[in-house]
């Protein structure tokens, strides 16, 4: 135990602490150290009491009591009387009888029913029912109540001739009881007291004496430190981390990827929420019987009801290249097609409506665009699947883009996210052909992170689009869960300070 180090790393106010504290024959409480030190405020004797219990110079304890106040129906029955001894008095001025109607005389509606069950609990009067009516009638021991106080109201003029006051929780548990009528606090004050190490500490020797406690521009431009000594400072001493404004680890993923993507050429697109089952599912060649368009699997609106469709003949087309494949070389699926089921409203199950929505808007090449957004499924909740999450979306339409190219760009996608292996497979998916799904290496074992393809020509081809269009559609959520190091995409949501503190902004 290096004391002379410690004594050279206490603070001004720190020494003056242990004096005064030797002094009050080492126990004291703050107040008692701010008046006898010479402090200016007892702020300071706490940041410093605080200090030196964390260099195990001295303990803290703290004391608390418990004591009551009155409330506002307690300053009431102070003034007026308890709502049974109100009630006593009007039946002792109705000789002793009175009707339940009788005490609305003095009393409130809602002190009625109070004033009667503490009469009967007291046995102050008796109840009894004649005809349509119910009496109370006092009892002995109601009379001999009447000229004495009971120990509720002794316990209520304590309390009025004190602002707080300490007081048995047995003897004051009746009136706990009630509503309204006293109020409990407790109060918490401390004592210092000194331990053997600082007795040895004092015994050492300390100086009060004017030092610099901390470096400023002040000291340093009026060369202050010249003509006085430097507290030397602790740097292993324990100090609380302090945490400036961050952004959420999942917003700022999306911000690396938009990032990622702009670098590489592309433009960002957004979409809306709420879209019809045309262009969510229909335009995309996905069949009005398939398993993904019913109830348990697409989130249905109720209003608005349906969605009027203004292209007809993007409709027209549309519904031939369902039912025979119309201009576009395929048969088609080979049943007939429904224009009410088009105009079911959703929310939107895939970010790709937003793509081909451009598409058709934008029908010349060349383009490069993405989108980052919500998309809404009715799935089961668990570590791996939610109802709501967000789908990286993404197309190239230009003239002779190939599969290989498809290749190339995912795979540096994924190269800057920082994955070095990336692996793609042959999948399938209803509007691309031919379709991959793309997997990376993370932590020894290959994670599937997406499906991309070349759109169909079924898809491309009613909306004006002439040449190859490569897309993909890949989850942020997943990748998000590699990064942090997460195992349950639940945790992604949950308000979890520390969590969002100590993840890396990189």
């Amino acid at each position: 135990m290096d004391l002379e180090k410690t004594i050279k790393e206490l603070s001004t106010n720190e020494k003056k602490v242990l004096l005064t504290l030797k002094d009050l024959k080492g126990e004291a409480k703050p107040e008692d150290i701010q008046k006898k030190g010479d402090f200016n405020q007892e702020v300071e004797v706490m940041n410093a009491a605080s200090w030196l219990q964390s260099k195990q110079l001295l303990k803290i304890r703290d004391h608390i009591k418990t004591v009551y106040l009155l409330k506002k129906e307690g300053k009431e029955f102070l003034k007026k009387g308890l709502p049974e001894r109100r009630a006593l008095k009007i039946i002792l001025d109705k000789n002793g009888k009175a009707s339940i109607k009788d005490l609305s005389s003095n009393l409130k509606k809602n002190e009625i029913p109070v004033a009667i069950g503490w009469l009967k609990k007291r046995n102050w009067a008796d109840i009894k029912k004649e005809g349509k009516d119910t009496f109370l009638s006092i009892t002995n021991q109601g009379k001999k109540a009447f000229d004495k106080k009971n120990h509720d109201e002794e316990i209520l003029e304590k309390i009025s001739k004190k602002k707080e006051i300490e007081i048995d929780k047995k003897e004051i548990k009746p009136l706990l009881s009630r509503k309204d009528v006293i109020r409990e606090k407790e109060i918490v004050s401390s004592s210092f007291i000194l331990t053997e190490k600082g007795k040895k500490v004092i015994g050492k020797g300390i100086e009060v004496k004017d030092q610099i406690n901390q470096i400023t521009s002040s000291v340093i431009k009026d060369e202050l430190w010249k003509k006085k000594s430097i507290r030397p400072y602790d740097i292993f001493a324990f100090a609380p981390k302090k945490y400036g404004g961050k952004i959420h680890p999942l917003t700022n993923l999306i911000n690396s990827i938009k990032k990622i993507f702009f670098e590489m050429g592309f433009e960002e697109i957004k979409g809306n929420y709420i879209e019809s089952s045309f262009w969510n599912m229909d335009v995309l060649f996905i069949p009005q019987d398939h398993p993904a368009r019913e109830m348990q699997d697409t989130l249905y609106l109720e209003e608005p009801s349906k969605i009027e469709l203004k292209d007809k003949k993007l409709v027209d087309k549309i519904k031939k290249v369902h039912e025979n494949g119309g201009n576009t070389g395929s048969t088609g699926w080979g049943y007939s097609f429904s224009t009410s089921e088009c105009k079911k409203p959703l929310l939107r199950t895939h970010t790709t409506v937003n793509t081909i929505r451009y598409l058709y808007n934008n029908p010349n090449p060349p383009c490069k665009v993405f989108s980052i957004g919500r998309v809404f499924r009715k799935e089961n909740i668990d570590s791996t699947h939610l109802p709501e999450f967000y789908q990286i979306e993404g197309i190239i339409h230009e003239e002779n883009a190939n599969f290989k190219q498809l290749i190339g760009i995912l795979k540096e996608f994924y190269k800057r996210m920082g994955f070095e292996k990336v692996r793609c497979r042959p999948g399938y998916f209803p509007y691309t052909e031919p379709s991959m799904e793309i997997d990376v290496y993370w932590n020894n074992q290959w994670m599937e992170l997406g499906g991309s393809g070349i759109f169909r020509p079924e898809v491309t081809e009613p909306v004006g689009v002439k040449n190859p269009v490569l897309a993909w559609g890949l989850g942020l959520e997943r990748l998000a869960m590699l990064k942090f190091g997460l195992k349950d995409m639940r945790d992604l949501y949950i308000s979890d300070i520390e969590w969002i503190r100590k993840t890396s902004l990189f």
